[in-house]
C-alpha cells in the first residue's frame, strides 16, 4: 500500500471523509530538504471549498536543516488516485524519504 504525507489540508479530518470517505490513521513524520511556504491556488472551485486562497506547499531545498513535520498515512491505489484529483493544479506528487526512511509520496509545485 502506498504511503501519503501529509503538512497541510489532507490532514483534517472533514478533508478525509470528503476525499477518501473514511478517517486516515497516520504517524508524525518528517520531511528533510524542504521547506514549508503559502501558494495561491487559483482554482476557483478549490477556493470556495476551501474557503482560502493561500495554502501550504513544500518547496525542496536540499539542506537538511530544513525540515517539514505532518503526518504519513497509509492509503491505497484508489485513494492515491482520489488525492491525485483532490489537489489543484499546478499541485504535483513527487516520492520522497521521509525523516523515518520510509518512501511516501507528498504534493508540491514545480518549479
Amino acid at each position: 500500500m502506498p504511503l501519503l504525507f501529509s503538512y497541510g489540508t489532507l490532514q483534517l479530518p472533514a478533508v478525509q471523509q470528503s476525499t477518501f470517505g473514511r478517517l486516515l490513521h497516520g504517524h508524525v513524520d518528517e520531511l528533510i530538504g524542504f521547506e514549508k511556504a503559502l501558494f495561491e491556488v487559483l482554482d476557483p472551485a478549490f477556493v470556495a471549498a476551501s474557503g482560502k486562497a493561500h495554502h501550504a506547499i513544500v518547496r525542496y531545498t536540499g539542506n537538511s536543516a530544513h525540515t517539514v513535520q505532518g503526518m504519513v498515512f497509509e492509503i491505497t491505489d484508489r485513494e492515491l488516485a482520489e488525492a491525485d484529483s483532490y489537489e489543484p493544479e499546478p499541485y504535483a506528487r513527487l516520492s520522497v524519504t521521509l525523516a523515518s526512511g520510509r518512501q511516501a509520496w507528498t504534493y508540491t509545485v514545480m518549479t
